[in-house]
């Protein structure tokens, strides 16, 4: 009997849609999605209801540091700015060690660059034919000369296969971005530097452009001369 239930053909039972009245209000509400709704809701009620159960049995001698170390903006808590926690002394050692790093990356890349130039110097450069031929007479000789312009005209240097030529456009590309974060990586290292020096003890002050010997785009600087005991 079951099998002859299933071959009769039923009506597909749609859900119900928004009624055309209520069209503004969107779509009609299924249950699953007020189950959802209404988890959602009664957490929210736990926590609050447990946030006012701690607010009244709150301790009203309890202390600590944050109450009087940070200020309400827009509701929000937020410390106090601190100030600089280090001494000159522990700055000066943090700034040595970020130079260190920088000047070992701009060793690392000049090595780098430095082998990838020999190995696209010995792609692109021909080796110069230094064999010296000797014949007896002429009829040698012309023979020798006919078989090198034979030779010559095998395939050479020219006709390299497209996977060797890509490959060398793309060494030519990183040898060029090894390059440009070279000069960035000593430009930073240039801009460290002026910065640690400025910060060593004595007098010191900026020069104008007509004061300098050889005017550059970069600030130059000038210790007042101090007598050492």
């Amino acid at each position: 009997m079951s099998s002859l239930r299933n071959a009769i053909a039923r009506r597909a039972h749609k859900e119900r849609a928004q009624p055309e009245a209520r069209k503004k209000f969107g779509l009609l509400e299924k249950h699953k999605d007020y189950v959802v709704r209404a988890k959602a809701f009664h957490r929210k009620e736990e926590i609050i209801g447990k946030l006012r159960e701690k607010a009244a049995f709150r301790n009203p001698d309890e202390f600590y540091f944050k109450m009087i170390n940070s200020r309400t903006v827009g509701g929000v808590h937020r410390p106090k700015p601190e100030a600089n926690k280090y001494t000159e002394e522990e700055l000066l050692l943090l700034k040595n060690k970020d130079m260190g790093y920088i000047l070992q990356c701009i060793q690392s890349e000049k090595k780098k660059i430095e082998k990838l130039s020999s190995t696209l110097h010995e792609l692109d450069t021909k080796r110069p034919n230094k064999h010296v031929y000797f014949a007896e007479d002429r009829e040698e000789a012309k023979e020798i000369h006919s078989r090198l312009g034979e030779c010559s005209n095998m395939p050479g240097f020219d006709n390299i296969p497209s996977r060797i030529k890509k490959k060398t456009a793309s060494s030519y590309r990183e040898l060029e971005e090894r390059k440009q974060r070279l000069q960035k990586l000593e430009k930073l290292y240039g801009e460290m530097a002026l910065q640690k020096e400025l910060k060593k003890p004595g007098r010191k002050r900026k020069l104008r452009e007509d004061e300098m010997v050889n005017p550059t785009s970069q600030p130059v600087y000038k210790w007042r001369a101090q007598r050492k005991r």
